[in-house]
């Protein structure tokens, strides 16, 4: 079997100069400095750099600093609070769950009653902390040796240490049954950037399918746009967004979980749409009084028909997940709008219509179309007092421009 996430363990600390810097950043000197670079500027990271060379090692002030940089990074995924506690990698900064993501999922397996999982290809800890604050004790395993003492490092910052064991080693090698659940988070990004076919995820998405069917529950974290037919029919499949934004998706495995449905869960909020099976293609029809632009997740997951069907409306085009109706409909799952005018697709006219109605602010929103937002609003040379949305998109075919605006 290849080996897999990451490279070989070294001896110690000393042979590697990573872990060598990381571990003078733990240090009361390198806490200090830390502390210190708090709310630096990274546009004054030069004249800052110089200063704390007079009185620190330059190579502790370097480590310090990207560390800085990182934590700053981090606080869009893990909040201010927890993000200047913690240490991180650039990798793990990157491929790190988002704090809310992953306390939905550590919510999911603790109301199935799970009480520990290992926690395979663990990154920095952001699923573990958000297992362990669930009440589950975690088996955190990573195979590069400075990723899991990062992982450890922040187990322990953030008061977790008894709920989180960092073991450095192969994931192919561990014994998981002893945990109630598995939790597998393949790495997703090489050396050129982000990995799009799952076989060529480390370890591969068969591997780690592999090992969720051994357990008796299980969650496979996934890129969004894996492939339905990637996903076999053991596995509940969930795409989850945050704020609107998809951020990944859940392959669930095991008691308590539904195999082959599909699912679209939307945070903050919790909302949660699902369908045992995809539905039969919706219908296509025209451009009624009313727009709904459906959330990310609920497109990922196929269930724009569901969408359609609760409703009553009809796709504005078999291809496009825009959906019309003639009566108002309000969904979470939705962004609703009311349309005023429907256009063939002309720069002109539109820069005409937006003049004569002294529209100075437009959201423009596109699907199916090459236009590009800013080039649209450049053009159009905005004034006035007014606004309105223009959707770019195709309705039966034909390029075309829907004005509205937003409900509510």
């Amino acid at each position: 079997m290849d080996r897999v996430n990451a490279t070989t363990p070294s001896a110690s600390s000393a042979d590697d100069p990573a872990r060598a810097a990381f571990a003078a950043l733990r240090t009361p000197e390198g806490e200090q400095l830390l502390a210190e670079l708090r709310d630096h500027d990274p546009a004054d990271e030069l004249a800052t750099a110089t200063r704390l060379r007079r009185t620190h090692p330059a190579d502790l002030v370097s480590a310090a600093l990207g560390q800085a940089r990182l934590r700053q990074r981090a606080v869009a995924k893990f909040g201010a609070e927890d993000a200047y506690r913690m240490y991180f990698t650039p990798n793990g900064v990157e491929q790190a769950t988002r704090t809310s993501v992953a306390a939905h999922r550590a919510a999911r397996f603790a109301g199935l009653g799970v009480r520990s999982v290992a926690d395979l290809c663990c990154g920095i800890g952001g699923d573990a902390i958000a297992l362990a604050r669930a009440g589950i004790s975690v088996l955190a395993v990573d195979r590069d040796p400075l990723t899991a003492e990062v992982a450890r490092a922040n187990a322990e910052a953030l008061g977790l240490a008894d709920l989180i064991e960092v073991r450095c080693a192969d994931v192919t090698e561990i014994d998981t049954a002893p945990y109630d659940a598995v939790f597998v988070d393949p790495a997703r990004r090489g050396g050129r950037g982000r990995i799009f076919d799952p076989e060529a995820y480390s370890p591969p998405l068969s591997w780690a399918t592999a090992a969720a069917l051994k357990a008796p529950r299980a969650a496979l974290k996934i890129a969004p746009g894996i492939p339905h037919e990637a996903i076999g029919p053991e596995a509940e499949a969930e795409w989850i967004s945050d704020g609107g934004d998809v951020k990944e998706a859940v392959l669930w495995y095991g008691e308590g979980f539904a195999p082959g449905a599909f699912r679209a869960t939307l945070l903050p909020s919790g909302a949660t749409l699902s369908a045992p099976a995809p539905l039969p293609a919706p219908p296509v029809g025209p451009v009624g009084r009313y727009l709904y632009e459906p959330d990310g997740a609920v497109i990922r997951a196929h269930l724009v028909a569901d969408l359609v069907e609760r409703c009553g409306g009809r796709l504005v085009d078999e291809t496009i997940a825009y959906i019309t109706s003639d009566e108002p409909y309000s969904s979470p799952y939705v962004a609703g709008y009311e349309i005023t005018d429907e256009l063939p697709f002309s720069m002109k006219r539109l820069k005409a219509l937006l003049r004569e109605r002294r529209i100075g602010v437009l959201t423009v929103k596109k699907r199916g179309s090459a236009v590009e937002p800013e080039e649209l609003r450049r053009r159009m040379k905005l004034s006035g007092p007014g606004s309105a949305t223009v959707f770019l998109t195709r309705v039966a075919g034909a390029p075309t421009m829907l004005i509205g605006h937003p409900l509510g």
